[in-house]
């Protein structure tokens, strides 16, 4: 089973639909954006895995595909940290899905800590703006 965390904390799956269908995209850490121009128009969901806690290539791909002009539902998948929800609601992802497992390790109070993400944005007060969204 997985949890689905949001800035709302932990809840169910909400895609019913199932990534095997032309409007979900399933793709690696490691996937070329340049490549995918074509594929995300269309997509209603992009959903980036995160082999490693340690392999932050997932959140520059977020990045690069809201750059690209995606407006779809985004979701990190694997081994993403509580620690690490805010950069990854900073760099365009919507979501993160994360195991049972992982959730009993990082229960939903470590991960509603870092929901209030856009505050502690110290680049956009360096710049003297709000948080940047």
């Amino acid at each position: 089973m997985t949890v689905l965390v949001t800035d709302a904390g932990f809840g169910p799956e909400t895609w019913t639909a199932g990534f095997e269908v032309d409007t979900a995209l399933d793709l690696a850490s490691d996937a070329d954006p340049a490549g995918l121009a074509d594929s995300i128009d269309g997509a209603e969901i992009i959903r980036i895995d995160f082999p490693s806690f340690a392999d932050g290539r997932g959140f520059t791909l977020a990045r690069q595909l809201r750059l690209m002009g995606y407006t779809g539902r985004l979701r990190a998948k694997g081994h993403v940290l509580a620690d690490q929800y805010a950069m990854a609601r900073r760099t365009g992802f919507d979501e993160v899905e994360i195991s049972d497992e992982l959730a009993a390790r990082q229960p939903q109070e470590q991960w509603l800590a870092r929901a209030q993400w856009g505050a502690h944005n110290y680049q956009a007060r360096l710049r003297g703006g709000s948080a940047a969204r």
